[in-house]
């Protein structure tokens, strides 16, 4: 491989450093954790150079390897025990050897990273600009003031709306978008010659990620500096970097041009990944016989507070539904708050939605973040009332009921959530909390035991593996407790809000299989909230898109992914990132002149 063109070079084994001539040289890493008798090899014989202003992906599965190595160039390898050998050097610092001093001058002045969680990352308690002065100071020496203009150039240069405001808010008053870009601008203050990025754009929806990796293509071309981008979405990768280092199990299986990893890979792994890798322009094999509307195939182009869909037609189309389970009546709900000016008033997060969902079908519902998709599947099984508006299970408005009437009726409804870490007990075993729903209804403990056990055989994992607790399990394995705790009660519907949103690709498909796979044994219907468009096309019957409490468009999955009638779904789809590098930056070079 050619450094010089691309920015990244391969490397055979014994050569020397990279020296001068690479802002990363990676030689024969091996970074392993010790765990009483057991020895995890994390990463096993890396080598790679990087050159001034080049692009690297690290692309792999969870568990592949890629977040330890990007942990490690900045020296952060004792902070989570792990025993490193090799040699290491970034900008000239010799990583594995350097004393905490040497590392500490190199973070954010000469290397710098940025997370994939932006709220975690920043500290809730100072405002951002103090923050970023702070860095600015510490490796500069510069005064106050000095370092507070610093921070609202680095705040316009990452394109935060009204920096000389934002300069002083706080991370929760700024959206997820904002943080990331806040976080940016951290890590550019004191003009670093390498930015590693850890799955920076995994949280966000389709339009703000998209509006990030323009951003850091800009800071690319505008400052010549190397960027190493960990992700497990191959799609982020193929208009961001120059080359891409596919590892799995610690090793690299595969390094080449973008283009042509992509494109021609020759590792059977890279070509189960890109398989894997859902696609807004391919049409999945639809189950013969899904329930669907008797309507026409493309409903109401939105609804409003009226609930009158947009093209003049009613919000729930024309003809008659085929075995509706759920059906929303003009639904709003509105919540008071507080801005910057602390006045109080009124966000309308849900604002006239009507439709139907049908037995067995599954429903995507689409929006960037607070288009009040999640609000409105939370109003949809009951953790949230309406403002106004109905929700219908079986005929039942679960608007109107409350207690024991309300609990009764729920059973029939299920969520699987986001995050199966946060949303399982860590202190009870997965069997205590998938039978918790059975001994809210009264079952007796023996029905508890061999449902839970059926369940986990039902959803891939080992009946023995009932006493085990969350942490013993993978992330994908945990969904799966997920669902099968959703499952116990064998309910009618069941909402997953963005289920496989912190899943890698290969990973997410296994899941989203199995949700398929149960949905037509079971007969449920399901309500697949979340902001990939392309995971959403290859599961969902029909979708709605929301935006702004309202949706803007509903219609039958393929008719809408292959002719959009609303600006906004066709800009969303538009923003979708795509496997060809070149159609991905003709995207964005249309971007940067609309802009």
């Amino acid at each position: 491989m050619n450094g010089g063109t691309s920015g990244v070079t391969g490397t055979a084994g014994g050569n020397a450093m990279g020296g001068d001539a690479s802002v990363v040289s990676v030689r024969d890493l091996r970074i392993t954790f010790s765990e009483g008798t057991r020895t995890t090899h994390a990463v096993d014989g890396l080598s790679f150079d990087l050159a001034p202003g080049g692009g690297l992906g690290l692309v792999g599965e969870s568990g592949s390897g890629k977040t330890v190595t990007a942990l490690t160039l900045l020296g952060l390898h004792h902070d989570i025990g792990a025993q490193v050998s090799g040699e290491v050097d970034v900008t000239g610092v010799p990583v594995l050897t350097a004393r905490n001093d040497a590392l500490r001058k190199m973070r954010g002045a000469q290397a710098a990273m940025i997370f994939q969680d932006p709220l975690s990352a920043l500290d809730p308690y100072y405002r951002v600009g103090d923050q970023i002065s702070e860095i600015y100071r510490l490796h500069t020496g510069a005064n106050r003031r000095a370092a507070r203009e610093r921070a609202l150039d680095v705040l316009n240069q990452v394109h935060i709306p009204d920096p000389k405001r934002r300069v002083d808010a706080y991370p929760h008053e700024l959206s997820g978008g904002m943080r990331q870009r806040a976080l940016i601008a951290m890590a550019l203050s004191c003009e670093p010659r390498l930015l590693v990025a850890d799955e920076p754009t995994t949280a966000l929806d389709v339009t703000v990620q998209a509006q990030i990796l323009d951003l850091l293509a800009e800071i690319r071309a505008t400052t010549g500096m190397a960027l190493i981008l960990v992700t497990h979405d191959l799609g982020v990768v193929a208009g961001s970097v120059d080359e891409v280092l596919v590892m799995s199990a610690g090793r690299e299986v595969e390094r080449g041009a973008v283009a042509e990893v992509l494109g021609a890979p020759t590792a059977d792994y890279t070509r189960r990944l890109l398989a894997a890798v859902p696609r807004v322009d391919v049409a999945p094999v639809r189950v013969a016989n899904r329930p669907t509307s008797e309507a026409s195939t493309r409903e109401a182009g939105g609804t409003g507070a009226d609930g009158t869909g947009a093209d003049g037609a009613g919000a729930d189309g024309t003809g008659a539904a085929k075995d509706v389970v759920m059906s929303l009546r003009d639904l709003h709900r509105h919540f008071e708050a507080r801005g910057a000016t602390r006045r109080q008033h009124v966000v309308r997060a849900v604002d006239g939605v009507s439709l139907e969902l049908y037995r067995g079908e599954v429903l995507g519902v689409v929006g960037e973040s607070g288009s009040g998709k999640t609000t409105l599947s939370r109003m949809m099984v009951g953790l949230l009332r309406p403002t106004s508006g109905s929700v219908l299970l079986n005929g039942t408005d679960l608007a109107r009921l409350s207690g024991r009437r309300l609990r009764e009726h729920r059973r029939e409804i299920a969520m699987v959530f986001q995050d199966p870490a946060s949303s399982l007990n860590p202190r009870r075993s997965v069997g205590d909390s998938i039978a918790e729903p059975l001994r809210v209804r009264g079952a007796g403990a023996a029905e508890c035991r061999t449902t839970v056990r059926d369940l986990l055989v039902r959803v891939g994992l080992h009946a023995e593996r009932a006493n085990a607790y969350p942490h013993e399990f993978s992330g994908g394995q945990r969904q799966r407790i997920g669902l099968a705790r959703a499952l116990a009660t064998r309910p009618a519907v069941l909402v997953c809000d963005e289920p496989v949103s912190a899943l890698d690709v290969t990973t997410q498909a296994q899941v989203l299989e199995l949700i398929d796979e149960l949905r037509t044994e079971f007969g449920f219907a399901v309500v697949f909230v979340s902001h990939d468009l392309a995971v959403v096309r290859q599961v969902s019957d029909r979708v709605a898109v929301m935006q702004r409490g309202q949706v803007v468009e509903l219609a039958d999955a393929d008719v809408l992914y292959e002719d959009p009638r609303h600006p906004y779904t066709r800009d969303l789809l538009a923003a979708v990132p795509v496997l060809d590098p070149a159609l991905a930056r003709a995207r964005r070079e249309e971007r940067r002149a609309l802009a």
